[in-house]
């Protein structure tokens, strides 16, 4: 056993697991969605029977079966003197090399690599030779890619040199590092809710104490909310992604900026900028307000979105002495990023203009298929407006977002539940769907959610759900 979650915790964690099967086969689905999500790690001890059923205000005889359930499907073992300990999931579930004829994978929301990677790939493959030669160590970055990322900031209106660079092995290994030395354990950290859970898995795992603030596709940041915790909390971070934000796909007003900065500088905060999405403008009607130039603003960017997931190159650009104070604590992480990758990137960079607008014309038609298939097939849900960035924060009323993503799945259909992308619990009327994948995917993913929904909802007499063994 690793650890242990509390009843309390495990509670929360599951957020509005209910649906309208039997209570016990609903919560062992929010169990298991928690353990497909690794939100509860393997080797983790669950609550005892009697204090699972008293958090969740339900009979011992429900929890028990809901248990039995778990075992019954490999998601838990029950040993005696050590209650139920989760176990590791096993390989059965549709993972990148195993995928199952007609899966659709939702989860992940990043398209298809950049049609002109290949050829890209293989120039630098023709220069290995000069690679080799270099000693493959280096905390800071190819000069010559750091140089051209600079470059990339100064057409965008920020003076940049090089020494304000650090290139990492992608987005969250820039958000670990920073994580790692700009906070010291029990920090708090101002943080979007929903947010994207790998940045907030990276400030917990030093352990900062997460204060949220909401934000909506319709509304935007709750500026009072925001107010109030730099003012009574006094954050040492807050971790923003202020452009086409994941998952609502807002984008900041310049009122919000202004409001973010304002608190931020009087409360001697440091504004980590999360820009792995910013470059992903379909159709935005104005240009988005620029945060200025501050020594206590830390952006974060990638290749992951814009050209592939698999392409591991971030970098962070911040004032050069907090450049110099992350490369001094990298080599506790890792000791540099790859010759190969840096040098695909440093070719480029150069080229995002031509990328993204190819993206641009992507992402449009997927985003444009999804949101007419959900309005023709579920008039009855919210689907918000978005002008770039790769999802839409769907509204479905009820609060089942975890049992509907469980159906879905045992359907052959990946998705994220909204509770995923909480700080502090919430979102199950809520539902992340990407449009990161071609216009016919997408439908066909719509076509299953409405047979999930229904059957969520109890308007259908379809066969139980699979065996989810089968599936995760």
């Amino acid at each position: 056993m690793d650890s242990r979650i509390s009843a309390r915790a495990l509670a929360e964690a599951l957020g509005g697991w209910r649906g309208r099967g039997p209570a016990y086969e609903a919560l062992a689905d929010g169990i298991r969605l928690l353990c497909l999500d690794n939100r509860i790690a393997p080797r983790t001890a669950l609550p005892a029977e009697r204090e699972l059923a008293s958090a969740l205000g339900l009979s011992r005889t429900t929890v028990a079966a809901t248990y039995r359930s778990l075992r019954d499907t490999g998601h838990i073992e029950s040993l005696r003197g050590s209650g139920s300990i989760t176990l590791p999931l096993r390989r059965t579930d549709p993972g990148a090399g195993e995928r199952r004829d007609g899966v659709i994978d939702l989860q992940q929301a990043s398209p298809a690599a950049w049609p002109g990677l290949p050829a890209v790939m293989a120039e630098v493959a023709e220069d290995a030779a000069a690679l080799v030669a270099r000693t493959g160590y280096d905390v800071v970055g190819d000069p010559v890619l750091r140089d051209t990322i600079a470059q990339h900031y100064r057409e965008r209106g920020l003076a940049t040199s090089a020494d304000q660079i650090l290139v990492t092995t992608g987005a969250q290994s820039a958000l670990h590092l920073v994580a790692s030395v700009l906070l010291s354990r029990a920090d708090r950290v101002l943080i979007e809710t929903p947010t994207y859970p790998h940045g907030a898995d990276a400030f917990r795992a030093v352990g900062a104490r997460l204060v949220g603030v909401p934000v909506s596709p319709s509304d935007g940041w709750d500026l009072d909310r925001a107010a109030q915790t730099f003012g009574r909390v006094l954050p040492a971070l807050a971790y923003l992604m202020p452009e086409f934000h994941n998952p609502t796909g807002r984008t900041m007003t310049a009122a919000e900026v202004s409001a973010f900065v304002d608190g931020a500088q009087r409360a001697g905060t440091y504004l980590v900028l999360d820009e792995t999405t910013a470059g992903l403008d379909i159709d935005r009607p104005s240009e988005a307000t620029a945060f200025p130039d501050l020594d206590r603003i830390v952006r974060v960017g990638s290749l992951g979105k814009t050209v592939w997931g698999g392409l591991r190159v971030g970098w962070v650009r911040a004032h050069s002495d907090v450049v110099r104070r992350l490369a001094s604590g990298r080599p506790v992480h890792d000791l540099g990023t790859p010759e190969f990758e840096q040098s695909v990137a440093a070719r480029l960079v150069g080229r995002l203009d031509e990328i993204t607008a190819q993206r641009a014309d992507f992402l449009r038609r997927g985003r444009d298929a999804v949101t007419s298939a959900l309005a023709a097939t579920f008039p009855e849900w919210e689907v918000p407006t978005t002008y770039g960035g790769v999802s839409l924060w769907v509204g479905i009323g009820e609060p089942v977002s975890t049992p509907l993503v469980m159906n879905a799945r045992a359907r052959g259909l990946l998705l994220s539940a909204g509770s995923r992308f909480a700080v502090e619990g919430g979102h199950d009327r809520r539902l992340r769907i990407p449009f990161t994948a071609a216009p016919h995917t997408l439908e066909r993913a719509v076509e299953v959610l409405r047979a999930s929904w229904d059957d969520v909802r109890g308007t259908t007499t379809g066969a139980p759900l699979d065996d989810l063994a089968t599936v995760v």
